[in-house]
This record gives C-alpha cells, structure tokens and sequence, in this order.
C-alpha cells in the first residue's frame, strides 16, 4: 500500500470488509497521534477540552447497511485547533490519516480544512447533542460535516492519527 498521492489524490483509501454492525472496542478510547518528525503522543478524550470547543450543528451519519440518522449537533475540537496545537508555528504537512481501530480510515489535505462548509468544520467531536458520546459511538470520532451522502471519512474508534509532511 502506498501512501504517495497521485495528481493532488492518495492512490488508497483505508478500507477493511465492511461490518454494518461492528461490536464497539474495548478500552479508553485513547490514540496515538504521530508527527511528521516521528514523535508519538497520547490522547485521551479527557485530554480535548484543553482546546476550544465548537459545536457543528445538523450533521447527519450515513453508513454502509443504516439509514440516514440525525440530524445531529457534534460538539468538539476543531482538527485544524488540534494541529495548532501540536505542531510549530507554520509547519507544513501534506495529509493526516485518521485510522480506526478497525483498519477503517479517512486521509485529509489541508485543502479539506481550509474552507470549511459554512463554518461547520472537520472536528474530533466528543459529544453529540450536548451529551458525552459513549464507546459504541466511539468516544472520539471524526465528524465531517459536508458528508451528506456517505460517511466515508467519518471515523469512529480512532486509534492513530498520522499527520504526514
């Protein structure tokens, strides 16, 4: 599996056979994020409210063998404050693979956190309709907003994230 993009394009997506009802991991929800110097660091969810939290109203979750469920408010950290926040001031990176503990995951470019859709950022939500998210939920999962139709960048179980320079 290669992680070189292709014309602006990863030439993969992270893909596992797909269960439309996976039973929920054990565990604290913890994940590893990985900088591009290598540098490995724990997260917790009760590390996030330590950055500014927003709340992106009316998403919906659209998956492979469900129905369309929401609509829904998910309140949590903006991806872009959590770079911020992690790496230098101006440092580059060319994508960020969000990788469920499953083997599911979503890349994104800084194209896909520039212009958010109507201020409803990408964010790691922790919390949907003002209520915690609980493990079958996935504690920590990456919300999209502009995901209408299918929530194949949605990421529940997060288990690393890989920023790539």
């Amino acid at each position: 599996m290669s992680n070189a993009p292709i014309g602006g394009q990863h030439d993969w997506v992270h893909g596992h056979p797909h269960e439309p009802n996976p039973t929920p991991p054990g565990g604290d929800g913890h994940w590893t994020l990985v900088t591009p110097d290598g540098n490995e660091r724990l997260f917790t969810v009760e590390d996030l409210p330590t950055l500014p939290y927003t709340v992106v109203p009316d998403c919906r979750i659209v998956s492979t063998g469900h129905d369309a469920s929401g609509p829904f408010a998910f309140g949590g950290v903006r991806l872009a404050d959590l770079l911020a926040a992690v790496l230098p001031s101006g440092a580059a990176w060319r994508w960020i693979d969000v990788i469920s503990v499953d083997g599911f995951g979503a890349c994104l470019t800084p194209a896909d956190l520039a212009v958010p859709d109507a201020g409803r950022p990408i964010i790691l939500a922790y919390h949907v309709d003002g209520a915690p998210l609980d493990r079958a939920q996935g504690l920590v999962r990456l919300i999209v907003p502009s995901e209408i139709d299918d929530a194949l960048r949605q990421v529940k179980w997060i288990s690393r994230i890989v920023i790539v320079a």
